[in-house]
């Protein structure tokens, strides 16, 4: 077989997917001139009115448009700070069981969350801080008031946020157990002939060793700012905690598929995709630079 034909084959193999993309990838994108029109569903894309740039001017003249903004990077920080702190934390204890079985045992624990979709979890939180629920009754047993956590705007960014640590935080820790694994055992080994504690080993070891993983992953979640997580919040928020928990992607749905503002809800998107991607440049920049990561 001649190198020719070897190529083919891969790029027969890749067309499906090829194909694929540009349907429901690249073809929509000619959706984005819905952002400088007054769009009109009856008119189509062709026959609906141009006016430049003010769906743009009217999202900023709108009240909620900086809490909405304020919302997402709000809550999508706080889940990158916690995606970094809590996977790390519990793969270091897990580090050290000795126990096998037990180990094996509370990895699967912790990683069956992840392979559940929100819609099942967001029922089961929403039942458990119901004022029926399981937390307002041990509450209850220790004389406090039932607290309203879902109609609360002081608990629902805490909710949202320990929600998804609680989904995601067992799954995330694989990276961090995989570069555990990488360390050289010799280190340990002489360190220990050194007199070196289970703790200065983790402090001046493992946690070095682990730098390079840490700055990594915060880097590359710079582009994940303005994604604050739609299918988790969209089923768990509702209008008493707006004020709160309306993030970007649930004002599109609102505004867009509720209230039929097609155009508004386009140029929200553009401008969200737009930061992204420039967020995304700097993120992989960063890590280039401090990581020795990139991709081409």
């Amino acid at each position: 077989m001649n190198m020719k034909s070897y190529h083919k084959h891969y790029h027969l193999m890749l067309l499906p997917g090829v194909v694929l993309l540009i349907i429901f990838q690249v073809i929509p994108m000619f959706g984005i001139a819905i952002a400088f029109q007054d769009f009109k569903i009856g008119r189509g894309i062709w026959n609906s009115e141009w006016i430049g740039l003010e769906n743009f001017i009217y999202l900023f003249e709108i009240r909620d448009s900086g809490i909405i903004f304020y919302n997402t990077v709000f809550i999508a920080l706080c889940k990158i700070v916690a995606h970094l702190i809590v996977p790390l934390v519990f793969a270091l204890m897990l580090n050290e069981v000795r126990i096998m079985a037990f180990k094996r045992w509370v990895q699967t624990v912790v990683y069956l969350p992840h392979f559940i979709s929100w819609v099942i979890l967001a029922g089961i939180v929403v039942d458990m801080l119901s004022l029926n629920g399981i937390v307002n009754q041990t509450l209850k047993a220790f004389g406090v008031e039932p607290i309203m956590f879902m109609a609360s705007n002081a608990w629902f960014p805490a909710i949202v946020v320990g929600s998804d640590i609680w989904k995601e935080f067992g799954f995330a820790a694989i990276i961090y157990l995989a570069a555990l694994a990488g360390i050289n055992p010799a280190l340990y080994e002489a360190a220990e002939i050194d007199g070196a504690s289970r703790f200065q080993q983790l402090l001046y070891i493992t946690l070095p060793s682990l730098a390079t993983t840490v700055v990594l992953l915060a880097t590359l979640s710079i582009g994940n700012i303005l994604n604050a997580g739609f299918d988790q919040i969209f089923n768990l928020y509702n209008p008493l905690v707006y004020e709160s928990g309306d993030i970007i992607d649930t004002f599109v749905y609102r505004v867009g598929l509720v209230q039929a503002q097609y155009g508004l809800a386009t140029a929200v998107s553009l401008l969200k995709s737009a930061i992204g991607f420039v967020l995304i440049i700097i993120s992989y920049a960063l890590a280039y630079r401090y990581a020795n990561y990139r991709i081409f």
